[in-house]
């Protein structure tokens, strides 16, 4: 009777390993969820560690392929979630400073906020090719070989997707330099509640999305449009502030920094140490107004936003 092979753990552990930022990259813009992809690669190690590397003649493309069905998988428990979700839903945030270069997860590769909330009105197979394709660079052969469909099938999807993104997301992106001066500049304004800068920095048809799942006050339940509702939500939570004894929004405890978040430039804010909120802006193309606000204060989307010693 011939022996049953035993997968060598180590050499499976190493080859995981390696391959795990890209991996980790893949999943976390298919879910928008640091704490999902967390799960799903747990549950693509295991699939890897039970099959072992014998045999596989491109592990790269095979971890791809486990890891992109768990995903699959995985977008409709995410999906279940959201309907008794309270509120707007935002991706939990993904801080990719150098504060925190030591986690191999911060040097994945990650889109921006905004283009992760348009990519929340894809189906599932649209954002996994979309991913696949326009983010890390596989082709459409490739692609088709990971989701075990046709390349045909696979350029028609990826022509669905990538219409409806560039028809929600404009292409341009702001200078770094610019993003930041623009998130000082609206962060100042919000916290101090000076109305008149805030109708100068924020677009006519600015959307806010406060993302606070229920579980912080106050929230708005549903996206504020427009200028003046901006206006007045911003100001409202600058006057909350002040009546609990600080300056503007500066609640005793709360302490700002600015980082970034999902490759963009950021305002964090700390109560006591612990994450408060995470506040990212999208710019019109001309880089000097803000065209949508993201507010994720959600406590349960902020376990993996550490506070940077400095």
């Amino acid at each position: 009777m011939s022996e049953i092979p035993v997968p060598d753990a180590e050499e499976a552990t190493g080859v995981f390993v390696e391959h795990w930022e890209l991996l980790f990259g893949v999943v976390y813009n298919m879910l928008g969820s640091v704490t999902d992809t967390e799960d799903v690669l747990q549950d693509a190690w295991l699939s890897w560690s039970r099959r072992g590397v014998d045999g596989i003649d491109n592990p790269r493309a095979y971890l791809v392929r486990i890891a992109v069905n768990h995903a699959l998988q995985r977008r409709a428990v995410v999906n279940r979630r959201r309907e008794t979700y309270v509120g707007p839903w935002l991706p939990e945030p993904l801080l990719t400073d150098e504060a925190g270069a030591d986690d191999p997860a911060l040097r994945t590769e990650s889109v921006s906020m905004a283009l992760l909330v348009v990519l929340e009105s894809l189906s599932p197979l649209e954002r996994a090719v979309f991913v696949l394709h326009e983010v890390f660079g596989y082709a459409h052969t490739e692609i088709a070989e990971i989701l075990d469909r046709t390349p045909a099938a696979v350029r028609q999807v990826a022509h669905r997707a990538r219409a409806h993104v560039h028809a929600r997301r404009p292409l341009y992106e702001a200078r770094p330099r610019v993003r930041r001066e623009a998130t000082e500049r609206f962060v100042r304004a919000a916290l101090g509640g000076d109305i008149a800068e805030l109708m100068e920095i924020l677009a006519p048809d600015v959307t806010v999305w406060t993302d606070g799942g229920g579980n912080r006050k106050p929230s708005a339940l549903r996206p504020v449009h427009g200028r003046d509702k901006a206006v007045r939500l911003l100001t409202g939570y600058a006057k909350r502030g002040a009546g609990r004894g600080g300056a503007g929004a500066q609640a005793p405890g709360l302490e700002l920094r600015y980082r970034r978040v999902n490759g963009d430039d950021a305002a964090v804010l700390f109560q006591d140490d612990a994450p408060y909120a995470v506040i990212v802006l999208d710019l019109t193309p001309e880089g000097d107004r803000v065209s949508a606000l993201f507010v994720v204060s959600n406590p349960d989307k902020l376990t993996h936003v550490q506070k940077e010693d400095v």
